[in-house]
């Protein structure tokens, strides 16, 4: 027999438990290393605090922990609170009887010296195999859904990859204080309520802007000064910029959000989310402000586009597009079996930005459109803890955004992206020393929609850095009835196809367009010119072809 079993079995015989706490049952702090693939991971390490049938967890790294867990094994059921943002305590009881039960396996196997069975649990299709002891008179589990009430587990492994095993077992007296049993349990909630606020409570949303309207040619009181957290409107109401103030942090993940339907227009459109630099001395902002040509020119009459040593074009942070008549037409063009969406959704990954993302900052948004009724729009920024294993984005990385030919001001007389039929695009601009792992963020997507125009014709798009082809590649999708049911005014064709459904030049009706990443590991420092060369369709009569191309330097210091 094992020395801990005696001494237990020496304890209850001599009643020196019930002397040393004067509570009915013993207590124990044990604590669990958590591994994966071998590895030792930190973060994951936690305490089962348990004294007589009850048992609590606590995480000995609590990065943000919000959650609290408890297991009650005299009423066969566990516990999972937390804090809602409004400051309500929320609770889930769940009972033993509902968790997934084990298979008893044979074999005795030990852990930290304790005599230990096995037993094998499925949760969501993952194997979890359980080593767990009789030896102890209390029972508690490191995973709260691994097998709740079988036994003292001391070790899980999942899949075999991702193990608790624990490292420790102190047997004592267990304090009211270390405990930490619930006073009271809050508002009661179902499962589904209680998943969604954890979701939500781990990670950070900023609202930039919340059902704010796109349109053409309403008006708007805008206050004059340059005035935090207020929505400004420019070209005629088809872009909206404000001034936030956004965390100073790098150790996060960051995603951009938009929800957008129509208010009235029905077609697809061009959509940008954008963020205006102001360090130097002309930026976009002058041009909103004051008309687009305050903007540098470039060849004669394309404005804003390119960098200069005096003017940062924007820097897209999310290029969409907008489905045909979401929302607004979905009681106005009715199919059996169509059930159409109320809102399209994009979501884009955008922490390698993060360190021009700091402070105060203007964030602009754009959907071009000639329609007094519009869109609406929100833009939500989601700032998530980053992983342990996630390399953070330092705040002194260097961004450059070097060229954005999408005319955000097209209702003010911006010229569209057709410079690439015969000179191309071209910029110059001086790589700082100290930088490594330099690459190219380059989004680019075709218009012109008609059976001729660049928008359903593939066209190659090169990348030339001081004369030297460095990327070339054909921007192009074909996933795009993907997106069907989120475009109920689209024309249906006699084929069956809807204009939807068509594959177009990088973009789809209610997707995003995701940017590529362009290695240049061989650039110095120093002066150097970048070149896209596109070949342009040519005009048929009043239609014509324009490319939407940006590009944004990163280096890392």
């Amino acid at each position: 027999m094992k020395k801990h079993s005696l001494l237990w079995i020496a304890l209850l015989i001599t009643g020196g438990i019930q002397a040393q706490s004067g509570k009915e049952k013993p207590g124990a702090e044990i604590t669990y290393g958590f591994r994966y693939n071998g590895k030792d991971v930190p973060e994951g390490n936690l305490k089962l605090i348990i004294q007589g049938n009850r048992a609590s967890y606590q995480p000995l790294d609590a990065v943000a922990q919000k959650e609290r867990q408890f297991l009650d094994n005299k009423g066969k059921a566990t516990y999972q609170m937390i804090t809602n943002k409004e400051g309500e305590l929320l609770t889930f009881k769940k009972p033993f009887s509902n968790y997934d039960q084990p298979e008893l396996l044979p074999g005795i196997d030990t852990v930290l010296g304790y005599a230990c069975k096995k037993a094998k649990v499925k949760v969501r299709s993952n194997t979890i195999e359980i080593w767990y002891t009789d030896a102890l008179p209390m029972k508690g589990t490191p995973v709260l859904n691994f097998a709740p009430g079988l036994g003292l587990i001391l070790r899980t492994l999942r899949n075999g990859t991702s193990e608790y095993i624990a490292t420790k077992v102190d047997l004592r007296d267990i304090k009211d204080e270390e405990l930490k049993w619930p006073v009271t349990m809050g508002s009661m909630v179902d499962d589904a309520t209680y998943l969604r606020q954890v979701i939500e409570n781990r990670f950070t949303t900023l609202h930039v802007f919340n059902q704010e309207q796109i349109s053409w040619g309403n008006k708007f009181n805008d206050p004059a000064d340059e005035q935090e957290n207020v929505t400004y409107h420019y070209a005629g109401g088809t872009v909206i910029l404000k001034k936030v103030k956004l965390p100073k942090t790098t150790e996060v993940t960051l995603f951009a959000e938009v929800a957008e339907y129509s208010n009235g227009d029905s077609y697809d459109r061009t959509g940008s989310v954008f963020m205006v630099p102001v360090d130097k001395k002309t930026s976009f902002l002058d041009g909103l402000k004051k008309g687009v040509k305050e903007l540098p020119v470039y060849h004669e009459k394309y404005r804003g586009v390119v960098a200069t040593d005096n003017y940062l074009p924007t820097m897209e942070l999310m290029r969409f597009f907008t489905p045909f008549g979401i929302n607004y037409y979905n009681e106005k063009v009715k199919i059996k079996g169509y059930q159409w969406a109320d809102s399209a959704v994009y979501r884009q990954d955008i922490t390698e930005l993060l360190p021009r993302l700091q402070g105060e900052v203007w964030l602009g948004m754009y959907i071009g459109n000639y329609d007094k009724g519009g869109h609406k729009v929100s833009l939500r920024l989601k700032y998530y803890p980053a992983d342990s294993d996630q390399k953070g984005t330092k705040e002194e990385h260097w961004i450059m955004p070097v060229f954005n030919t999408t005319n955000l001001m097209e209702m003010a007389e911006q010229e569209y992206g057709t410079m690439f039929g015969k000179d191309s695009l071209t910029v110059t601009v001086n790589i700082p020393e100290g930088l490594k792992n330099l690459r190219l963020r380059y989004t680019a997507t075709g218009h012109g929609g008609w059976g001729g125009g660049d928008e359903f014709n593939q066209k190659l798009n090169e990348i030339f850095v001081d004369g030297k082809r460095v990327y070339h590649f054909i921007p192009w999708r074909t996933d795009c009835s993907n997106f069907r049911l989120s475009n109920p005014a689209t024309a249906n064709f006699v084929n069956g196809l809807a204009s939807s459904d068509l594959s177009r030049s990088n973009w789809c009706p209610g997707g995003v367009t995701e940017p590529i990443t362009i290695p240049l590991p061989d650039l110095t420092p120093g002066e150097h010119t970048f070149k896209v060369a596109i070949p342009l369709g040519e005009r048929e009569g009043n239609s014509f072809s324009a490319w939407n191309v940006s590009g944004c330097l990163i280096g890392e210091k």
